[in-house]
């Protein structure tokens, strides 16, 4: 292999371990940067975790539901103002 070849395959696998790098790590830092906040979500627009009776994303079954939560900012849940009160960080009553 000349140099010029060999040059051109270290650039390439480089730049691909690179972006895979960068792919499997945004994900944790964009986690890291959300918090669950309960009360917020609107009817059938939960992440997950919707109280008895219901399974996971997408299932709550009435708006600001207590047990329901969405995945906001950090920082923001609690400061969220709904007709029902403000986000929670922690399940309350519907």
């Amino acid at each position: 292999m000349n140099k010029a070849k060999a040059f051109s395959t270290i650039l390439v696998a480089g730049a691909m371990a690179t972006a895979l790098g960068a792919i499997t790590s945004s994900p944790a830092s964009a986690a890291d940067d959300m918090e669950k906040c309960y009360g917020v979500s609107l009817k059938g627009q939960n992440e997950c975790k919707a109280g008895p009776g219901t399974t996971c994303a997408g299932t709550s079954t009435m708006d600001y539901q207590g047990n329901a939560w969405k995945l906001v900012p950090k920082g923001t849940c609690t400061s969220m103002t709904t007709p029902k009160g403000h986000g929670m960080l922690e399940p309350m009553d519907s």
